[in-house]
């Protein structure tokens, strides 16, 4: 008996062989990784609709976000390519009985097997900058919109064209030989590759100008509403753990970040931006309102 072999797919391929090798559960609470948090959060509870609501998460890793949300009330549907990442998630889904994820099972941003208009909120927080080739953005952009009511958002998050650089400088990896032609390759054209075996070079990807978000996302006929900066300056300190532990400068520090989200002459400094859309047109159909 023959059967039809699926096809490869190296983006799924890597992904997976790169998150095998670290932990994304718990990348969060490390390094920079709370502030990440906290300002993820922070743009979620200010824009997405209030609870009950069914909200998509799409490359969610293990839940962070998605766990959270199901606790303050949504239905909350996780997708993620990596297996590792959907046990995980199924797991803690367990630990919290009387919140637990409406669903969560292996999938891809570019092929949703969601119904059209069934998601009240989209989170696209890994997908874009995960997917190196500009139609295969394209094509998951317009996935995000056919599944998202009409006028809901979808947050989507890109890495910074200049996160390398930043991390060369701040956290001295230009003095390996080995990155400096890591970054120079991002600042050219955004496509960032590590031949090296270190998984703090990160793996393919593409990183974003914030001109490339913009453009991406009004390519497939959503209408940008907010572009924000995430981890903003905060992501520069060098004494952040430091300060973290502070209630008062981390106050002081959550304060300003979110007062400057918006200036587009800092936005590249910020390792993580978050664009926030919203649907208007089905993809590849008529306006629900005609």
């Amino acid at each position: 008996m023959t059967g039809s072999k699926k096809a490869r797919d190296p983006v799924t391929e890597d992904l997976t062989g790169y998150y095998d090798r670290v932990d994304e559960a718990g990348r969060l609470a490390i390094g920079t990784g709370p502030l990440e948090f906290a300002r993820t959060l922070d743009i979620l509870e200010r824009y997405l609709p209030p609870p009950p609501g069914s909200i998509g998460d799409v490359g969610g890793g293990a839940g962070a976000y998605a766990l959270l949300l199901a606790r303050k009330g949504y239905a909350v549907h996780l997708l993620d390519p990596v297996p590792k990442h959907i046990k995980q998630a199924k797991c803690a889904s367990l630990e919290q009985p009387d919140h637990p994820l409406a669903s969560a099972k292996i999938g891809d941003a570019r092929a949703l097997d969601w119904e059209d208009s069934s998601m009240d909120a989209l989170l696209f927080l890994g997908p874009l900058y995960h997917l190196p080739e500009r139609e295969d953005r394209l094509k998951a952009l317009r996935e995000a919109s056919r599944v998202t009511r009409l006028e809901g958002r979808i947050f989507t998050a890109a890495i910074s064209r200049f996160a390398s650089l930043i991390d060369g400088i701040f956290r001295r990896f230009l003095e390996d030989p080995a990155f400096v032609p890591i970054v120079e390759r991002d600042l050219v054209d955004g496509q960032h590759r590590n031949p090296t075996e270190n998984p703090a070079y990160f793996t393919s990807a593409f990183f974003h100008h914030p001109d490339d978000i913009v453009a991406e996302i009004q390519e497939v006929g959503l209408t940008l509403e907010k572009l924000l900066a995430v981890e903003s300056i905060g992501g520069l300190l060098s004494d952040f753990e430091d300060l973290w532990q502070d209630t008062k400068r981390r106050n002081v520090l959550l304060k300003f970040i979110r007062a400057i989200e918006e200036e587009p002459s800092l936005l590249g400094t910020s390792s993580h931006i978050i664009a926030i859309a919203k649907t208007g047109k089905i993809a590849g159909g008529e306006d629900e309102t005609e």
